[in-house]
This record gives structure tokens, sequence and C-alpha cells, in this order.
């Protein structure tokens, strides 16, 4: 399965961005699915998580993130408002083992190819 993620850029801070991933054949109602960010220099961490317990967001993007699915379309966005310059990072998306899987990275087993996310004045 190769996940397919668009969406990113550059923004000044306190601007908007929509980040989407299409993750095709599997049964994309079944799997949850999260994203991740990596900065330079820095571990990949996870941003959100979407499963069937409900959505996840870690501490710093509480608030101003917000992910969604759209089955019909076996798309996940994910919709960040107030940008600042420390959410720069380049973002994946990836797909869990099962449809509870949660914010482990380890427990995700196909990742798309991530996309440049650049908040610069």
């Amino acid at each position: 399965v190769q996940l397919q993620a668009s969406g990113g850029g550059l923004v000044q801070p306190g601007g908007s961005l929509r980040l989407s991933c299409v993750a095709p054949g599997r049964t994309f109602r079944n799997y949850a699915m999260g994203w991740f960010r990596q900065a330079p220099g820095k571990e990949r961490e996870s941003v959100a998580v979407v499963n069937w317990s409900g959505k996840f967001y870690a501490d710093p993007v509480q608030g101003r993130f917000n992910i969604s699915r759209d089955n019909a379309k076996n798309t996940v966005y994910l919709q960040m408002n107030s940008l600042k310059p420390e959410d720069t990072a380049v973002y994946y998306c990836a797909q869990g083992a099962s449809p509870y899987t949660t914010r482990d990275a380890r427990s995700y087993k196909y990742w798309g190819q991530g996309t440049q996310v650049t908040v610069s004045s």
C-alpha cells in the first residue's frame, strides 16, 4: 500500500495549511490513520491520530490542528491552523495495523512519502 501525501508548503506564522493523504488498497475504514512529523535533527513524532476510539493529538498541536477522514475517498486530512515556526517539519501520513492503533510509530505498517511544511516569515 503506497500512501500519497500532499498539501505542504511555505506559510507565514499564524497561517493555515491542510494536508491530505490518500491510502488506496485496504479497506480504509478498518484502520487507524496517523500524521507524524520530523524536524531536522529531531526524531519522528506523532502529531495526530484518528481511530475507532476517537481523535488524539500531541500536546504542542492540541487546539490548533484537526485530523479528519473521509472513508468514501480513502483520505485522511490534517487541518493546521495558527501555525508556528516550530511546526516546520516533514509531515508523514501512516496507516495503522488495526482500527485501534494509537501514537506509537512502530505500530504503523504503511507510510507516505512525506510533505514539507515550512512556517516562516
